[in-house]
This record gives C-alpha cells, sequence and structure tokens, in this order.
C-alpha cells in the first residue's frame, strides 16, 4: 500500500513473539556512545544470550575493529535466524504509533512509517520530499554499506521531522481504540516505550489525508525533514540505488522492499521533542594553535577573532549566559585549566554552529593529528575538555521552529548541528521490516 505523492509506504512491521523480553530485544540507537565502550559491555552483559536486537546492529563505537567482517556475518546470521526461526510475527499492513517517555520529557509521540528512498536527496538545492538537515558526510557511509548491503531485515533508529503546528497527523490516533503491542522499560536509563497497532482502513485514510494536507498548494513542498539518523537514511538510499542498478533500473525492481525505509515520524511542535546543542571535544590539539587557525581564518569566517579567558568560575558562568547574535558568535571552551569564550566577530554564517563547524572541517584537514569528536552533555565535554591536550568547544542550541524555514533557504545545516534530545533519549530498536525479497 504506497502513496507516491507522500512518499509513503504503510508497511509490514515486524516485532518479536511474545516469549522475548522486550526490555532485552530493545537496545540504544547504534550511533550513540561512541567515546563508552563500557556502555556496549553493559548492554551485551544484560542481553547476554537472549534475542535481541543488539545481534542485529553494529555500534559504531566498533567500526573499523579488525573483527568488523566478522562482526557483520554474525548480524547477518542472526537476522536469518530471527527471520527463519520464529522470533518475529508480522503484523498486518500498517503503522506503529509510539509514546516515549524519558528521563527528561514525559512523552514524545511518533508514528512509524516507511519512507521512499526514490524521494529522498541529502545534496544542496534539492527539493525532494525528504530532505537532510544537516551535511551528510559521504565517507562515512561506506563502513554502514557494508554492514546493510546483504542483509535481510532493517531496525530503524531513524527519526523524522515533519512540521504539523495543528497537530494532524500523530496526535489524533492518540483518541483511537488501539490494539497495544509493546510496554517496556528501556534499559540502562532509557525510559518507558509503549506502542499500538494503527492497521484500520479508516486511519490509515486519516493519517494520509492529514500529510496531504500539510503540502497542500505548496510550490515546494518539504514534508519531511531528517532528524536522527540521517547517515543511516543515507545509508539505506546507497544499498537501495545498488540494487536498482544491479537489477538494470528502477522498472525492474519498483516493488523491491528495499526501495523503503522504516523511521519514526516525529512532529517538530511536539512537546517532547527538544533540540539539544552536540558540543565538539578537540583530542590532541594546542589552544593557542586553535586560536591562531581562527584567526586566519578570517575573513572568510567574519572579520576577526577575539579570546576572553573567565578566571573564577562565577565570571564562566556568567559569561556563557551571554547569547551569540548576528553581530557576534560566542564559542565556550574549556582547554585544560582556561575557561572562557572565543568570540567570532561579523560572522558570516547564519549560525554558530555553522561558523563552528565550517571552520573545523579545514582545521581537520590541516591538522591531521588532531581528533574531534561530537557529544551530547555538557558534564563530558567538561570532563574531557580539562584533560591535558583536549579542547571542548560547546555549541548552542538552535530553534527548532527555525527549522524547515531554514532549511528551505539555506539547504542543509553542517553536520551535528542539533540533536533531537539527549543520549538517552534517541530510540531504541525495537520493530523490524524486511529488506530482502528472499
Amino acid at each position: 500500500m504506497q502513496f507516491s505523492d507522500l512518499a509513503l509506504e504503510v508497511p509490514h512491521i515486524l516485532l518479536p513473539h511474545g516469549d522475548v523480553p522486550v526490555h532485552t530485544w530493545a537496545v540504544i540507537a547504534c550511533d550513540q556512545h561512541t567515546t563508552d565502550p563500557g556502555y556496549w559491555e553493559r548492554v551485551d552483559g544484560l542481553v547476554g544470550s537472549a534475542r535481541s536486537t543488539r545481534k542485529l546492529v553494529f555500534p559504531e563505537l566498533y567500526l573499523g575493529a579488525d573483527d568488523s567482517a566478522q562482526r557483520i556475518e554474525q548480524i547477518r546470521a542472526a537476522m536469518a535466524e530471527y527471520s527463519t526461526q520464529g522470533v518475529l510475527r508480522e503484523l498486518p499492513r500498517g503503522f506503529v504509533l509510539v509514546d516515549r517517555q524519558t528521563p527528561h520529557v514525559e512523552s514524545r509521540r511518533g508514528l512509524l512509517v516507511a519512507l521512499d528512498l526514490e524521494q529522498y536527496s541529502y545534496e544542496d538545492g534539492a527539493l525532494t520530499l525528504i530532505r537532510t538537515t544537516e551535511g551528510t558526510v559521504v565517507s562515512r557511509l561506506a563502513p554502514r554499506i557494508a554492514v546493510r548491503r546483504g542483509t535481510p531485515l532493517e531496525v530503524p533508529h531513524i527519526l523524522v521531522l515533519i512540521d504539523d503546528p495543528l497537530r494532524t497527523v500523530i496526535e489524533p490516533l492518540f483518541d483511537a481504540d488501539l490494539p497495544a503491542l509493546y510496554d517496556t522499560e528501556l534499559m540502562l536509563g532509557g525510559g518507558r516505550v509503549r506502542g499500538w497497532q494503527v492497521s484500520e482502513p479508516t486511519l490509515i485514510d486519516q493519517v494520509v489525508t492529514a500529510l496531504r494536507g500539510l503540502i497542500s498548494g505548496d510550490d515546494d513542498p518539504m514534508l519531511y525533514a531528517m532528524g536522527d539518523g540521517n547517515h543511516s537514511f543515507a545509508t539505506a538510499q546507497a544499498v537501495w540505488q545498488e540494487i536498482k542498478q544491479t537489477a538494470g533500473g528502477l522498472s525492474a525492481v519498483a516493488d523491491h522492499p528495499a526501495r523503503h525505509a522504516l523511521v519514526e515520524l516525529v512532529n517538530l511542535h511536539d512537546d517532547g521533542l527538544v533540540f539539544e546543542p552536540i558540543h565538539r571535544v578537540l583530542f590532541g590539539c594546542d589552544f593557542d594553535d586553535l586560536v591562531t587557525a581562527f584567526s586566519a581564518a578570517c575573513p572568510t569566517l567574519g572579520s576577526g577573532v577575539t579570546v576572553q579567558l573567565c578566571d573564577t568560575p562565577t565570571s564562566w558562568t556568567e559569561a556563557r549566559l551571554i547569547p551569540s547574535n548576528t553581530e557576534t558568535h560566542r564559542l565556550p571552551f574549556v582547554a585544560g585549566q582556561r575557561r572562557g569564550i572565543i568570540s567570532l566577530h561579523d560572522p558570516t554564517g547564519s549560525l554558530p554552529a555553522v561558523s563552528l563547524q565550517d571552520f573545523l572541517n579545514d582545521f581537520e584537514q590541516d591538522h591531521a593529528s588532531v581528533e574531534v569528536d561530537y557529544l551530547h552533555g555538557e558534564q563530558t565535554v567538561e570532563r574531557l575538555g580539562s584533560e591535558a591536550g583536549n579542547i571542548g568547544l560547546y555549541s548552542e542550541v538552535i530553534d527548532k521552529h527555525a527549522l524547515f524555514p531554514t532549511i528551505r533557504r539555506d539547504g542543509p545545516l553542517p553536520r551535528k548541528s542539533f540533536s533531537l534530545g539527549e543520549a538517552t533519549e534517541k530510540r531504541y530498536y525495537l520493530e523490524c521490516r524486511r529488506i530482502a525479497t528472499e
């Protein structure tokens, strides 16, 4: 059941049978805790030999490890086992309505659907129904493609945003009497998640009509914006392009299940959807070298750079309370025992995150020994940035209501410009879908 004008498919979703404990079945998105092997070791300890989505995904912490090929084969073997040994049950065609409680919000509502990869592009200037919100680093796709290529199942952690201020698509479904699918606590502080089946034709029509209403009369329809999982969605598209090319073109595989990717739609106006900044930590970087490079980058980034050092905790706190504006982008930092603000004057970028990432893109190329990581949570930045040889750079949160207009006007933001909540609020793998024909 497809609606090409909405890039939408009503999917057959797979869930574990009732004898599989959902608490150990569901694990957090693989792109989380990339600097914390202890987290994934705790996950493995909780899961043990139980059937779990942990066996179906490749935590990005381990990408590039010497045993990557072996891990991929283990994933494929587990998917084959779960597909053929009665571990998974297939629901009637429909959506799954989701209500997620996290340590930070009481409720974040979503709707699990499948989106057409033919109607997505991460290129600048794209006018597709599905658009990326952040720059896509093509070099980061290769290891992810290796994981997805040839696998029979997909398990999604992708969150896709819709701009629905009147709350017409997802929210009315909570007034319906729906069959419950799951209700479980999530491991390691992830909160709780509940899900309901949405398969009644009248409810599906209701969703379709509401989605059409969001783009009715729009000369430049942008119905979906990638939230979390941009590179995962781009990976799914890359594998789909391989399938299509091998088959000789779209007409030969138009109904192939890999054409669509399973995602959770979330309304940008949902009270439980909170945009959080993503901070940077530079490992093996001299602070004076960083400032010199910032200055050299002007006037491309702005008219000049100044550094304010804060000698006391009070002055540091007060300095951070002053927001950036159109004339000055303020970048708080911690570098060993030094704390302060790097100020970029007359910035050419529209947002501090844009200025910072534009600078870091060139800085990384010119300083191969410096490693940059992207982290949630100020405490982690403080801890790592305080270590000798490291620098923590704090980012400001962007206004979520400005996201769609900004993407329409300027195209994708730099990667890691924002996050949908803290690390514990990321989507947990739970539902599956077949993407192979055999």
